[in-house]
């Protein structure tokens, strides 16, 4: 892996939490910081489903990338607001099943770009970008992501659990539909974010997290649903948009790791009357 870009030294702060480095300590990971998991732990008593949300979608993450490669034979896959490494990685995952897939990681928190660089030091076939999602031509045109991947052949971009860190829907449709008209037909795009029962719900998740400091924006299913008509002409996957926990679910797949002690009598206690889930949809290109 080469360095980010931009070539500077990660500059990272430890009084304000990040969607990353919260999403880390959902998955059981450590690298994350008291403020992360005091803003977890908010989150959690307003919504006690967000820790089965954040570890649903990286099963998700693991059973789409496992399809895309092993069923789908894609070898080229882009992954758009990646997250701290962890467990069953994109590059992990694919690698598994086509040993020479490349991958391109984007994110623009410096924590995950530190720990990328030292993951993926060696790899030849896997590199990171920092780079602001909503700036995709900047992204599409980085010599290091068209080292790796040749848009002529079908690829996949991997928008997963990074729709509701985008506030502004335009900026998010303009996104989605830059990074669809570059992709080959045959690619696929994944897509997942946080979605409320209703609009109240909506907006009390959204004001939760504008306290916590956090830009974010949750949405109905019907607000994706209109988000993504701009993705033509496409095939949608079976079984469409649903809860990531019923895209094509395999109790076989790998575990997660477990989760820290305050976070145990969320998971073990499955919420009842639940009011927001993680959603997510996988489109082919015609």
């Amino acid at each position: 892996m080469t360095a980010p870009s931009d070539g500077s030294k990660p500059q990272i702060r430890h009084d304000v939490p990040t969607p990353a480095r919260m999403y880390d300590y959902c998955l059981g990971g450590k690298d994350n910081f008291p403020v992360d998991r005091a803003a977890v732990l908010a989150v959690h008593k307003q919504f006690p489903e967000g820790v089965h949300e954040a570890r649903n979608n990286r099963l998700f993450l693991y059973r789409l990338v496992r399809f895309l490669a092993r069923d789908a034979g894609i070898r080229q896959f882009l992954d758009m607001g990646s997250g701290l490494p962890t467990q069953a990685n994109v590059h992990q995952v694919a690698q598994r099943f086509q040993p020479d897939a490349r991958v391109v990681y984007v994110d623009n928190d410096p924590i995950v770009l530190s720990h990328g660089r030292a993951l993926l030091a060696d790899d030849r076939t896997t590199t990171v970008i920092a780079a602001d999602m909503t700036e995709p031509e900047r992204i599409l045109g980085d010599p290091e992501t068209r080292k790796l991947i040749d848009f002529s052949e079908p690829a996949a971009a991997l928008f997963l659990s990074i729709g509701h860190s985008i506030v502004d829907d335009e900026k998010l449709r303009s996104m989605l539909e830059t990074v669809w008209a570059a992709l080959a037909p045959g690619s696929y795009l994944g897509f997942s974010q946080v979605c409320g029962i209703d609009r109240a719900t909506v907006e009390e998740g959204n004001e939760m997290t504008r306290r916590l400091g956090l830009s974010w924006r949750n949405r109905t299913v019907e607000d994706v649903t209109e988000l993504l008509r701009g993705l033509e002409p496409a095939e949608t996957i079976e079984p469409g948009l649903v809860q990531v926990v019923e895209w094509r679910p395999d109790p076989e797949q790998p575990t997660l790791a477990h989760v820290d002690e305050p976070l145990r009598p969320y998971l073990e206690s499955p919420p009842e009357n639940q009011r927001s889930m993680e959603c997510g949809v996988v489109f082919r290109k015609l």
